[in-house]
């Protein structure tokens, strides 16, 4: 605590609260705010001292420089009895050999079928529209993120029930696990948990049933992301139990559907604001999709597109991660002592007005080759870095491209006349509220 109290605290703390009523009354806004009184700062959650770090060298310090000295902290830990021991809680070896084994999932060659997969998924959402109707662009890109997921993940003709659930339940979920990490531990079996603690329970036990049911229906003949993992060996011949299968299941779930909802939601509110760039981005698909379907290899000919999604993660990115050190480190000058919680947020980072001048404003010209190579790399971490980077960023990027390309074309959405523009709501994205638009056609 000695070395903690050498860390010059945050604004706004009040004695016995510490800091809460700054971070709970705007989370976003306190987070980005951060910057501007220090670079390592002291932020008391009620008695429980953490240290927070703002800039991106201090960040990269954490993720990358001395990534060995930290491991996942409280709110990893707060969501293992949901998450388990998935990729993005695990620590140590078992981080390593369950990352190598999952790692090849993600090369070209099976990209190449999820592609296959999200392609015809899109082209089912486009077609369920009609001209005039009104929809909630995030509601709706929640089901379809989650059904296009789970399409990749179980057989079509095992994984149905799992479907469903994880259709009903995930969106319960996503929406209080941010919270349920955070909140007090004597607050466990409060009242307020119990649909929250229902749902992942139910996820839970329908994924184990298709799990059993699909390591008796012959896995190594499958090609979807469930049987792929039951099927896959270490050097010394061993593979997954059930239970860490569930759990790397559990991890893909939560991590491939609120990015690239709030993403594609967030994209097409900009776009509606936007229409040269929605043009541009016309005109782009047009020459190189045509009129057929989009496919794999269209993904890396549409610049355009990524440089809208490149903007767009930078707007709405990843709130708030956590880390607790092994070890005593230096970050930023300040020696933080073991055991101790250290928290940083990509969105803050992405919105440093140092980094980013004009950070408030969608400008998917700051993405133009010429100016992205004068950028730092620690500038831009809208997945992670170093040994925890999301393993399943293409994946993600994919199919948000894709989505953008099959519907563009085809419809432009508008907000609903006399409606509020959306806010931004604090999770693990700062996803965007109610999001009504009017679906036109082209």
């Amino acid at each position: 605590m000695s070395q903690l109290a050498a860390i010059p605290p945050a604004k706004g703390r009040i004695p016995g609260l510490g800091h809460i009523p700054r971070l709970v009354r705007d989370p976003l806004a306190a987070l980005r705010s951060l910057h501007a009184e220090g670079e390592v700062l002291r932020l008391d959650i009620g008695s429980m001292p953490m240290v927070v770090v703002t800039s991106a060298t201090a960040v990269n310090e954490v993720m990358v420089k001395n990534a060995r000295s930290f491991r996942k902290g409280r709110l990893f830990e707060r969501v293992r009895p949901l998450v388990g021991d998935g990729l993005a809680n695990s620590d140590g070896p078992q981080h390593i050999r369950n990352r190598r084994l999952i790692q090849p999932m993600f090369y070209k060659e099976r990209l190449l079928g999820y592609a296959e997969v999200m392609s015809g998924r899109a082209r089912v959402l486009a077609d369920s529209w009609t001209a005039g109707r009104r929809i909630d662009v995030h509601q709706v890109m929640g089901t379809y993120t989650i059904e296009t997921l789970a399409a990749t993940l179980f057989a079509a003709d095992i994984g149905r029930p799992a479907v469903e659930a994880v259709r009903e339940d995930l969106p319960v979920i996503l929406k209080n696990m941010l919270r349920r990490a955070l909140a007090p531990q004597f607050t466990d079996n409060w009242p307020i948990w119990r649909g929250f603690d229902t749902a992942a329970a139910r996820m839970r036990s329908v994924i184990d049933d298709v799990i059993v049911t699909t390591r008796a229906s012959d896995p190594e003949k499958r090609t979807d992301l469930l049987s792929l993992l039951l099927s896959a060996r270490d050097d010394a011949g061993e593979g997954l139990t059930d239970e860490e299968v569930r759990d790397e299941l559990t991890t893909m779930l939560f991590a491939g559907t609120e990015t690239t909802a709030s993403t594609l939601s967030w994209a097409l509110h900009h776009l509606a604001e936007r229409p040269d760039v929605e043009e541009e981005l016309l005109i782009e698909i047009d020459k190189v999709v045509g009129d057929g379907p989009v496919a794999f290899e269209h993904v890396r000919q549409l610049p355009s597109v990524t440089r809208v999604l490149d903007e767009v993660i930078r707007l709405h990115g990843v709130v708030s991660l956590m880390r607790r050190t092994t070890e005593p480190v230096t970050i930023g000058g300040f020696d933080i002592p073991a055991e101790t919680e250290v928290l940083f947020s990509l969105y803050a980072l992405h919105r440093h007005p140092g980094l980013y001048p004009d950070p408030d404003r969608f400008d998917p010209d700051r993405w133009l080759p010429e100016r992205a190579a004068e950028r730092p790399r620690e500038h831009v971490v809208p997945f992670g870095a170093g040994n925890r980077k999301c393993i399943g960023d293409k994946f993600a990027w994919m199919e948000a491209t894709i989505t953008l390309a099959t519907i563009l074309p085809r419809w432009k959405l508008r907000p609903v006349p006399g409606t509020k523009p959306p806010k931004e709501s604090t999770a693990s994205m700062a996803h965007p509220t109610r999001m009504p638009m009017v679906v036109q056609p082209r």
